[in-house]
């Protein structure tokens, strides 16, 4: 039985991921629009993140599109998809949740933050209008 559910499952995601890339990005927001000096020093400070991600995740589009709105160039690193970067998650966050934001200390230190809401507080505080 439970192999036939976990079939369901997974037949439904395949079935709905294109509706939900679509949808994200028919409803994706503009950006901010920044002096290009000050564009330059967000890009530099967004030099030393990563968000770990599945693409068709709610919880992640729901990141990407504050990371759009904010016009952040995070790099971004598919969890699902790529076993490295799965990896990476799993050693360095220790556990395999997304979406998971990786901050990069200047000192080397690194930070996993998880959760969506904590994230996106997170990025409104460091390169929101208000910052």
């Amino acid at each position: 039985m439970k192999p036939l559910i976990r079939l369901f499952f997974r037949t439904l995601r395949l079935v709905l991921a294109p509706f939900v890339l679509l949808g994200y990005w028919l409803t994706q927001p503009k950006g901010i629009v920044r002096p290009p000096a000050e564009q330059l020093a967000v890009d530099a400070r967004t030099r030393d993140l990563a968000l770990y991600h599945f693409p068709t995740c709610p919880f992640c589009l729901k990141v990407r599109r504050t990371m759009r709105r904010l016009s952040l160039d995070i790099e971004l690193r598919d969890a699902r998809n790529d076993d490295a970067h799965r990896a990476a998650l799993l050693a360095g966050g220790g556990k395999p949740q997304v979406p998971c934001l990786l901050i990069t200390e200047a000192d080397g230190r690194q930070t996993w933050l998880y959760e969506s809401d904590a994230i996106n507080a997170w990025l409104n505080r460091e390169f929101g209008a208000a910052a």
